[in-house]
């Protein structure tokens, strides 16, 4: 299997569950820009889309968009639980997770990337996201991880998108539940490797 990424972008998530799940793979660095891979190849012959995260599989198959490809790695290793058994209500919950992180959080903080977003638009963006902070601050203040006491794909994704609260200057601390996770998903070998391993460490 192969992981095609580019450095602290939202394919650190499915990153760090390949080795949460301790899954055999290689990486290839993609850059967006040129459309390349490390290794010359044209990534849009991989991934149409142009973006990443893309994992390759042994057999041909390609997958792409990250909540899709962090419940497939899950998948391959039930026992470790970091999604639920597919068709219980509880996996269904991690779906809801997934799709909140992606389209109220990621979308929001990744258009803040763009320099040449409109300064006004900037801090709408902003203001608009405190109301997401406030919310995910109170599902944390009580337990450690999203689903409760247990370490899912869903808590990875947050991680990474938290992350780029540092370069955005969107200040985190008057969410002291979303300090704390952070911390503790941190903490995890898995991430501390992962984040070697793309140079972030």
């Amino acid at each position: 299997m192969k992981l095609f990424y580019s450095p602290g972008a939202c394919s650190l998530s499915p990153h760090i569950v390949l080795r949460e799940a301790g899954l055999p793979f290689e990486l290839e660095r993609v850059d967006t820009r040129s459309g390349k891979t490390e290794r010359g190849r044209d990534y849009r012959t991989v991934n149409p889309k142009g973006y990443v995260p893309a994992i390759e599989l042994d057999r041909g198959e390609v997958l792409t968009e990250g909540p899709a490809i962090v419940q497939y790695l899950a998948d391959q290793k039930p026992a470790l639980k970091l999604a639920p058994p597919p068709g219980t209500f509880e996996r269904y919950r991690l779906q809801e997770w997934l799709n909140y992180i992606t389209s109220e959080l990621h979308k929001s903080l990744g258009g803040l990337f763009n320099p040449k977003m409109p300064a006004e638009f900037r801090q709408a963006t902003k203001e608009a996201l405190r109301a997401n902070f406030e919310y995910l601050s109170r599902q944390l203040d009580s337990r450690s991880f999203l689903m409760g006491e247990t370490f899912t794909v869903a808590d990875a994704y947050l991680f990474v998108v938290l992350s780029w609260t540092g370069h955005l200057e969107v200040d985190l601390a008057p969410y002291p539940p979303l300090r704390a996770f952070q911390a503790r998903v941190l903490s995890r070998p898995a991430v501390q490797a992962a984040l070697k391993a793309e140079g972030l460490a």
